[in-house]
């Protein structure tokens, strides 16, 4: 029988298993997890001939080297960056056949943050509360990717898609964030509303796959004193106590004390999931709709 497996060479910064997500479980207290960047993820599942749920690999900033046990067809997209076989360049954003026991290597990013790679079969890892994905706040699913690891492939049922290159949107030279102001505007004081939809801010080095952390005007409170805990959504813009907002994504708690000043529109967090670190951010007030 034919080996559907692969081992993981150089894992690289963090590399994990990711899917759709485990969407429904926040009153169990469990994240939503999934990939950050959702479009890209079904890009390369779709150039593959993969479902929309099969997993694929989401690397961050210095890709991952794999190498399979025997043939399967690969895509990479999401950030830009060098792909090849057995040192030979082969198309980004396109499907490529890899033989088995060749290494393919997915290289740093030239711009962006995470780029995701398409398996045919997509990553068949045990599910986890329906998901496949790798949930770094609860622990939930796979642990991150290290040298050695071996992950179990799908069978493919499609032939892949004869493409030579998918346009894919490129990593933001501006990330710009619509928000619908509450559910806690009112406990900031006027300045600092007007603060957080006038102003520009940037990246934090210190984001990650929990939130994305910005620089710039710290928000002032109108009230003093901390919220009990309620329920956080995917989106949510979280004030801590430095009054740098927080942008929570895919792997956000699902409660927390922190008043959340907004949320963001859920179709403009794949680009944050993109924005490297210095990336001017604006947040642009909208109304409920």
């Amino acid at each position: 029988m034919t080996d559907r497996a692969l081992a993981v060479v150089r894992a690289g910064a963090l590399t994990t298993v990711q899917d759709l997500g485990r969407p429904g479980h926040a009153h169990l207290g469990v994240p939503r997890s999934g990939a950050l960047d959702g479009p890209a993820a079904a890009l390369v599942n779709r150039l593959v001939a993969n479902p929309p749920e099969a997993a694929v690999l989401e690397t961050t900033l210095n890709g991952c080297a794999l190498r399979p046990r025997s043939a399967v067809v690969v895509a990479v997209g999401g950030a830009p960056c060098p792909v090849s076989v057995d040192g030979r360049p082969v198309p980004w954003g396109a499907p490529v056949l890899v033989p088995g026991g060749a290494l393919l290597s997915v290289g740093t990013a030239v711009s962006g943050v995470r780029s995701y790679v398409g398996l045919s079969g997509g990553v068949a890892v045990e599910p986890v509360l329906g998901s496949r994905s790798t949930d770094l706040l609860s622990g939930l699913g796979p642990p991150p990717l290290t040298d050695g690891t071996v992950l179990p492939l799908g069978r493919p049922n499609a032939p892949h898609a004869r493409v030579d290159v998918a346009a894919q949107p490129g990593p933001p030279a501006e990330l710009v964030l619509r928000v619908t102001l509450g559910p806690r505007d009112d406990w900031f004081t006027a300045t600092a509303v007007r603060a957080l939809t006038t102003h520009t801010y940037r990246v934090s080095s210190a984001s990650n796959r929990i939130g994305l952390r910005t620089e710039g005007p710290a928000l002032e409170r109108a009230r003093p004193g901390e919220l009990p805990s309620e329920g956080m959504v995917l989106g949510a813009i979280q004030v801590p106590p430095d009054g740098r907002p927080v942008v929570f994504l895919a792997d956000h708690p699902t409660t927390g004390g922190y008043p959340v000043i907004a949320v963001v529109r859920a179709t403009d967090l794949p680009a944050a999931a993109q924005a490297t670190p210095g990336t001017p951010v604006r947040f642009v007030a909208v109304r409920r709709r």
